[in-house]
């Protein structure tokens, strides 16, 4: 299987949905050292990843990295980045 966005974004959810927040940050940065592109799916991926196992820094500095980035940024992150706060209760 071609390691590509659409991969790695596909197992990075998964990894999410499973509670695996440390296998979602690692493959993530795994793309970067790969050279895979990440887009605004990946770095949704990853905030609702540390969003479900309340990692709320690592969801905030996932947040501003993407911006740094100038991936573009959607009510999806938005929302997982304001759940992941929630749920912690930084407000």
């Amino acid at each position: 299987v071609e390691r590509d966005t659409v991969a790695y974004n596909a197992v990075v959810s998964a990894c999410g949905k499973a509670m695996q927040w440390v296998q979602a940050l690692q493959l993530f940065r795994e793309m970067a050292d790969s050279r895979v592109e990440r887009n605004t799916i990946t770095y949704n991926a990853a905030v609702s990843a540390c969003e479900k196992g309340e990692q709320w820094v690592q969801a905030l500095q996932l947040f501003r990295e993407m911006a740094d980035s100038h991936v573009e940024s959607d009510t999806i992150m938005y929302s997982a980045a304001v759940r992941a706060c929630e749920q912690a209760q930084q407000w």
